[in-house]
């Protein structure tokens, strides 16, 4: 038997349909039969090689939903049928101190979906049984994956740091992982600001949940105004601004991959303990939060929906920001003409 597998075979390159042998699950492993595949941003840097950690041909994909048709050994076959997630990260040691600590994303012997393995733009993927969450009741699968990876990125800096509901968040950025960083925001108590370099998106910014759109050049006006700073853009910015914004003990709390140096004075952070941290997404118990916590608030990725054999087309697409705000593949639709 074989497995139906898009990938690409340099960097660069289209993806292109293929096969490969049928999948078994190692140790504690099982197999996911895809359903649902959302396309992120880091599918593009791996696709390009942009971090050099890319080996061809690859297989993209990580933010998967779909159903249990298999499971290795240590794995309870009940859980067949069962529908899962998975993001980013397939795997851990399960045995360092940051796994049996509750951080396990910060395992130093991690496994990447789509780092020397093959991710879920194909018909079956397979993950470490905890890092495989169930989806609760209530929760649409259609739609759920993007959750797995931009959702639980801008989702740990609230759970993991154990932000106030009394806190000011503002959130750079209103796209794939901005705007569900508004609805967790919001949910989540806060008093809530996008900022933004497109001022027509804040109607749409409101109805995510900001209370107030700031321009993003308007950051010099409004100092000392926040506790945390969620940045989901992956480019530098006026990082003295940025810093500035930040109340006394403010944090700028970094998810966009920018490549070049963060440029920060001395001064921007002694003066009134201000600070920088950054996180890889967040640990399988914060992913059950997180699952839990969107269907109580109804919070939901917007999406569209593109067949699995257009994936190229998403790929595009997203390369030009043509995307409101997240593409997800459907392995069962076939495109029509």
């Amino acid at each position: 038997m074989s497995i139906t597998v898009w990938q690409a075979r340099e960097p660069g390159a289209p993806l292109e349909r293929a096969e490969r042998p049928m999948l078994e699950p190692a140790l504690d492993e099982l197999v996911l039969e895809v359903l649902h595949c959302g396309l992120c941003h880091s599918d593009l840097s791996m696709l390009e090689n942009q971090w050099g950690v890319s080996s061809f041909p690859l297989v993209p994909g990580h933010e998967v939903v779909g159903r249990v048709v298999q499971v290795g050994e240590g794995v309870d076959p009940g859980v067949i049928g069962q529908l899962r997630g998975l993001g980013w990260i397939c795997g851990s040691c399960s045995h360092c101190g940051q796994c049996l600590g509750g951080t396990g994303n910060l395992c130093p012997s991690l496994e990447a979906t789509i780092v020397g393995r093959q991710g879920g733009f194909a018909s079956h993927v397979t993950a470490r049984q905890d890092w495989a969450i169930p989806l609760p009741e209530g929760m649409d699968p259609a739609v759920a994956g993007p959750l797995f990876c931009g959702g639980i990125t801008v989702f740990a800096p609230l759970i993991d740091e154990a932000v106030s509901p009394t806190a000011h968040v503002a959130v750079i950025g209103i796209g794939g992982l901005g705007h569900m960083a508004l609805q967790f925001a919001r949910a989540w108590g806060c008093e809530v600001t996008a900022l933004t370099t497109t001022l027509a998106k804040a109607e749409e910014a409101k109805r995510f949940g900001a209370h107030q759109v700031e321009a993003l050049d308007n950051l010099a006006n409004l100092s000392g105004r926040f506790d945390l700073v969620i940045n989901t853009v992956n480019h530098c910015l006026d990082w003295g601004a940025v810093m500035a914004s930040l109340a006394p003990r403010g944090r700028l709390h970094q998810l966009g991959a920018v490549l070049e140096p963060i440029q920060v004075g001395a001064f921007d952070l002694i003066m009134a303990r201000r600070s920088i941290t950054g996180s890889p997404t967040s640990s399988p118990a914060s992913l059950l939060k997180m699952v839990e916590f969107c269907v109580r608030h109804n919070i939901r990725p917007l999406v569209e929906h593109l067949p699995m054999d257009r994936v190229n087309d998403a790929i595009e697409r997203l390369r030009r920001g043509d995307v409101r705000y997240r593409f997800v593949l459907d392995a069962a639709a076939v495109a029509k003409g």
